[in-house]
């Protein structure tokens, strides 16, 4: 066994933060890709440009490779640690006793997520890099596009359908490592929104316990009833482009699937037609003269992390937000905002559609996902045993060591059932909310289209109308996505 760690990127020393403002994201990306570009990982697997999938297949002696941007005493110290100590020690001594001399290298990062994507780029375009690279799921379809990455069949051949593994994972979660109709890896883990409330609050307003909305007329009219609390900002959904993504992701794609549409289908991208009007309208709703929500929040540079501190400080009735909330903000020991009784006094909710069934695929309710994939280089030398490892990655008790004594969401069905029977909300999250989630698309265009979004629920919350807001955010799309169309105007 080897383990070799490159510390060249040593940057950030925590988790990244999950709205890192987009201008010093553009600086330090470019200087970090400038940095990184001369250091490329040299891996054992890479240089081949055969597709066949059995080349080498008969090895008894070869050389894998592992890139993530986790790097041990670093970012993502958990992932890095567990790679380097459960995953590659592991896989070895399963590889010797069936007589195969195996060495694993893991090749560790930490640094900014776009400087490590175009590392990761540049190493695939140039046929080189690590035999299992890990993608955002953002990142496959402009991978895959570009052919940097291929369908787990073109690499591995049938054996990648037949994996045993995909039975566990449920087919919304699959779509996180798909494209157009294709796997090109296996999501190790995902998340989930959901709308959280504050119990306390509920209480002295009047409103359920249990609460669960099931139209956006039930959000707006707990609102008013929160309304009624001093010192309490009712609602709050992210808006504007100070809080980047975090807009995007926690309040525009969940209430545009609850509104029946996705940002990007058949080919083409929502404009700003009857769904995306609703939307925005919705927006209006909560920003405008009813004041269920706080304007300044979504305009304020570091709003996002203000309104997870009200949230923990009783202030916020409601907040549409993410797993990471729960896990990363809120949790008691170790949280940003800790909040001593999440436990008791935080209540989760489903976003619901606008309408009962009218949400996409005719949904009731609806949910946004995030995560990563793991892909096989297709230029590895070991396709046949770069697949072992990546499925060895994601064997049931492989997972169990990645997330004990810090449980999330996997992406298996099994290990959710298990592992998590004794967190209540991320167990709903694993039952409730998968089976509805959405993702977004995959496509170069998108973090263009996500400003234009951003953009749009920014003019709304200032005060512009939703129908102005809808038609300025479709011209500005048509330029983004190449004209009209590309665009689904209705």
């Amino acid at each position: 066994m080897e383990v070799t760690v490159d510390i060249s990127g040593r940057l950030e020393r925590s988790r990244p933060h999950p709205h890192l403002d987009s201008r010093f994201r553009s600086r330090l990306t470019a200087a970090l890709a400038l940095l990184l570009a001369g250091a490329a990982v040299s891996s054992c697997g890479g240089g081949s440009s055969s597709t066949d999938p059995q080349r080498n297949a008969k090895a008894r002696s070869f050389t894998l490779t592992i890139a993530r941007n986790a790097i041990v005493g670093g970012k993502n110290d958990a992932e890095a640690s567990w790679i380097t100590k459960t995953v590659i020690p592991g896989f070895v001594a399963a590889e010797k006793a069936k007589g195969l001399r195996v060495k694993v290298v893991y090749h560790g990062y930490g640094v900014d997520d776009e400087a490590y994507k175009t590392k990761t780029a540049l190493d695939l375009k140039s046929k080189a890099g690590a035999d299992i690279v890990s993608l955002d799921g953002i990142w496959v379809g402009e991978f895959a596009q570009a052919g940097y990455v291929r369908p787990l069949t073109d690499v591995v051949g049938a054996r990648a359908d037949s994996w045993d593994g995909w039975g566990q994972i449920g087919s919304s979660v699959q779509q996180l490592g798909s494209f157009q109709g294709k796997r090109y890896g296996i999501p190790p883990s995902t998340d989930g929104r959901v709308l959280f409330y504050n119990k306390k609050l509920f209480a002295q307003a009047g409103l359920p316990a249990n609460w669960q909305p099931k139209s956006w007329d039930e959000i707006l009219a707990a609102g008013r009833a929160l309304k009624k609390l001093p010192g309490v900002t009712p609602l709050q959904i992210n808006a504007g482009t100070a809080m980047g993504e975090a807009s995007t992701m926690q309040g525009v794609l969940p209430l545009l699937a609850g509104a029946g549409s996705e940002i990007y289908a058949n080919g083409k991208w929502a404009g700003g037609g009857a769904a995306m009007k609703q939307v925005l309208g919705f927006y209006r709703q909560l920003y405008g003269p009813d004041g269920l929500g706080d304007k300044k929040l979504q305009e304020e540079a570091k709003g996002r992390d203000k309104s997870f501190e009200e949230f923990a400080n009783n202030k916020i009735g409601v907040l549409l937000e993410g797993v990471y909330l729960w896990r990363g903000v809120l949790n008691p020991k170790d949280g940003i905002a800790k909040m001593a009784d999440r436990d008791q006094a935080v209540g989760y909710a489903l976003i619901p559609a606008v309408t009962p069934g009218k949400g996409v695929k005719g949904q009731s309710f609806v949910s946004m996902s995030g995560g990563s994939v793991a892909a096989i280089n297709p230029h590895t030398k070991y396709p046949q045993q770069a697949f072992d490892l990546l499925a060895y990655l994601n064997q049931p008790d492989v997972v169990k060591a990645r997330i004990a004594g810090n449980p999330e969401v996997t992406s298996r069905n099994d290990v959710n059932a298990e592992a998590l029977r004794d967190d209540p909300f991320l167990t709903f999250v694993a039952q409730k909310v998968l089976p509805i989630t959405l993702f977004r698309p995959g496509l170069a265009a998108y973090t263009q289209v996500s400003t234009a979004l951003q953009e749009a629920t920014a003019s709304v919350v200032a005060g512009r109308s939703p129908d102005d807001a809808a038609g300025q955010y479709t011209k500005k799309l048509e330029g983004i996505v190449g004209g009209s169309g590309n665009v689904d105007a209705n």
